[in-house]
């Protein structure tokens, strides 16, 4: 996880839990052959969708977290 994934974890209130959960969990997207985004919506939660932008490299990298995400056409 990248220093700036974490403060958006900080400023968003997104616990470490709740991101593993959405990386195991949530909907794959993927914007070209290394980037995607990870998303889901979590009913005890206001500011749905949550997504996390990743990297695939020889592990996943996660380089931020969004919440109020909106899927592109």
């Amino acid at each position: 996880m990248t220093p700036h994934a974490r403060e958006r974890m900080l400023q968003r209130r997104i616990s470490e839990s709740l991101i593993l959960d959405l990386i195991e969990t949530g909907e794959i997207r993927k914007k070209d052959e290394v980037r995607l985004w990870i998303f889901k919506s979590y009913n005890d939660r206001n500011d749905n969708l949550l997504c996390v932008a990743v990297v695939v490299e020889a592990y996943l990298v996660v380089k931020t977290v969004m919440h109020h995400f909106e899927l592109e056409q």
